[in-house]
């Protein structure tokens, strides 16, 4: 059986996931990540599409951090306006 293809969505969601692994491992762990900082690595990743994506698939954002050997900790969401952070540290 064919491995099935990834929906668009799943593909954001991966895409966020490595994005963060790759400011990560550039800036160190534990990293603090905004959304600025995020749209600076991958310009396609809207504030409204990362907060979709972590909502709806965060299992896949996760999954793609663990891949790289890193956790999201914690993510926060202040609103239009006001922000979203991200905390990314090495898995235990």
């Amino acid at each position: 059986m064919a491995p099935r293809k990834m929906s668009a969505a799943e593909t954001k969601a991966r895409d966020l996931g490595l994005a963060l692994a790759r400011i990560a491992e550039s800036e160190g762990t534990p990293a603090a990540i905004g959304v600025d900082r995020l749209r600076q690595a991958s310009p396609r990743l809207t504030p409204l599409a990362v907060g979709q994506m972590v909502r709806k698939q965060r299992a896949l954002v996760e999954a793609t951090l663990a891949e790289r050997g890193l956790a999201l900790i914690d993510y926060a969401d202040q609103g239009p306006g006001r922000g979203m952070e991200f905390t990314i540290k090495q898995a235990a």
